[in-house]
């Protein structure tokens, strides 16, 4: 494996940041849209964002998330 672990915790939050920002944008596009492919497409972004954020939280120690597979 060649991890270099040269995040930062800034990195990180602001990762998480962005990706509830994402997941947000998503999950208003889901509730807004008639079609019905493009509400399938937004909800299976919301709900990926959703295991993305789970496992940043995770990460950044947050004591609300026992682990991210869980």
């Amino acid at each position: 494996m060649n991890y270099t672990y040269d995040r930062t915790w800034g990195e990180i939050e602001e990762m998480l940041d962005k990706a509830e920002k994402e997941q947000n944008w998503h999950y208003l596009q889901m509730q807004e849209t008639k079609n019905k492919k493009k509400k399938i497409a937004h909800m299976r972004n919301y709900k990926a964002l959703q295991g993305v954020i789970k496992a940043l939280r995770w990460v950044l120690g947050d004591k609300n998330v026992s682990h991210p597979l869980e």
